[in-house]
């Protein structure tokens, strides 16, 4: 199909766009940008007029298979496409890893043209044990992007050493949630002031500090590839830091949830925000932000995690943490932008060219997202900027109703996506 998007806001950080400039589509491609290539001819127009097209945004953990089973979820698949998401990382299912290669190419076969781009992330060790490793060359070969523990973490550091060294050996990445097992067990909200008013098991920031230590001593003497997901304490951001100025070879991303929330917002035992890594303080928010803002953490990420309504009908410490977020990622990421006044752009590179980015460094032959040059896949959103929208159970495609921002007004809506250069998603009349 031959599509041209005309009349709309072109922006697209990666190539430093932004105007009023039509793109033009075939065979899947962008094949122009403000000018039709020669003898182009359009199947379709999409009048994009007071709408930004942006390039598909790419989400770095974002649950969408079904619980328990080598399948995606339908539910999911729609919510990525109507919050604008075209590419998007797996993490493993602690009830079905993909710690065989079958397992792996037996979900990848119920991926379909028109669906969101998923990578999937192969379980680090069998079972996700933490005890034996998983055959990750295997995996690799099976469609595998990069091998995560989740967040059950690994409490026998020679396992982890192990993994470290066949990874670097292999050229595969590590793709960790930098927490000590033996420091969060039975933890439901990050430890202080406010967890211990509510009586709750609190998880301290040294979870994640001595996991991170632990890590890049091990990096150090492996030279191992790490992205560390979800990092949520501004003392693990320090530590970040320290290492990319040394020059570790490591990305990072941030939960949407953590840039916005903080502990105090669970208020009276609210279960919408029991959530994986738990809410921190001011001083931990404001790290995340600022980390995000001068990129020394590359993304910004979904965290969607679907939690059903049973799930969290129980006292808060006994619910299952998770929340919905693949159609806020936008909207979230706009929210920062106007709150802390950073550039559009910036915000925008923060869930498209920068996530893209990752993606690049783990798998270079893989093709390409978060942007719209000319010969790039055609993987865009049109979305209204200036649009408010009240988030409600209803107003989601999601499964799940649970987030901690329902009842909140939001900017930016998605009201089209396209994957491939076919139309995927159109907003419901």
């Amino acid at each position: 199909m031959r599509l041209h998007i005309a009349n709309g806001r072109l922006i697209d950080p990666a190539n430093g766009v932004d105007g009023l400039l039509d793109l033009y589509i075939a065979d899947g491609r962008v094949a122009g940008v403000g000018r039709p290539p020669d003898g182009f001819q359009a199947d379709r127009q999409l009048d994009a007029a007071g709408l930004a097209v942006l390039p598909g945004l790419v989400d770095l953990s974002a649950r969408v298979s079904q619980p328990g089973a080598a399948a995606f979820a339908p539910a999911e698949l729609r919510a990525a496409l109507a919050g604008g998401v075209t590419s998007l990382v797996l993490p493993p299912d602690p009830g079905a890893p993909l710690d065989e290669p079958g397992k792996a190419e037996a979900l990848m076969r119920h991926a379909e043209p028109g669906q969101c781009r998923v990578r999937p992330l192969g379980a680090m060790t069998v079972g996700l044990a933490g005890e034996t490793l998983a055959e990750m060359d295997l995996l690799a070969r099976a469609g595998c992007l990069a091998y995560a523990q989740g967040d059950s973490g690994i409490a026998d550091t020679r396992v982890l050493w192990g993994a470290m060294r066949y990874a670097s050996g292999q050229g595969h990445t590590l793709w960790l949630r930098p927490q000590d097992p033996w420091l969060a067990r039975g933890a439901a909200a990050a430890s202080g002031a406010y967890a211990e008013r509510l009586g709750l098991e609190g998880l301290p920031p040294q979870a994640e500090t001595v996991a991170l230590q632990t890590l890049f001593e091990l990096q150090r003497a492996t030279g191992a590839r790490l992205h560390l997901a979800r990092l949520s304490t501004a003392a693990g951001l320090a530590l970040l830091r320290a290492a990319r100025h040394e020059g570790l070879p490591v990305t990072a991303d941030v939960s949407a949830n953590s840039l916005h929330l903080t502990d105090v917002d669970i208020g009276f035992f609210d279960t919408n925000f029991h959530l994986c890594p738990p809410l921190r303080g001011q001083r931990d928010r404001d790290a995340i932000q600022a980390a995000l803002a001068d990129g020394v953490v590359d993304a910004l990420c979904s965290d969607h995690s679907p939690v059903d309504g049973r799930d969290k009908a129980a006292p808060f410490p006994l619910t299952e943490p998770g929340a919905t977020g693949l159609e806020l990622l936008l909207s979230l990421a706009l929210k920062w932008a106007r709150d802390s006044r950073r550039p559009l752009g910036e915000a925008l590179a923060r869930v498209t060219s920068g996530p893209a980015a990752v993606l690049a460094r783990i798998a270079p032959l893989a093709a390409p997202a978060g942007q719209l040059g000319v010969g790039m896949p055609a993987d865009l959103c049109l979305a209204d900027l200036d649009a408010e929208w009240l988030v409600t159970p209803g107003a989601l495609q999601s499964r799940s109703g649970h987030t901690p921002f329902a009842g909140m007004m939001l900017p930016g809506r998605v009201r089209a996506t396209v994957v491939g250069g076919s139309l995927a998603w159109e907003t419901p009349v």
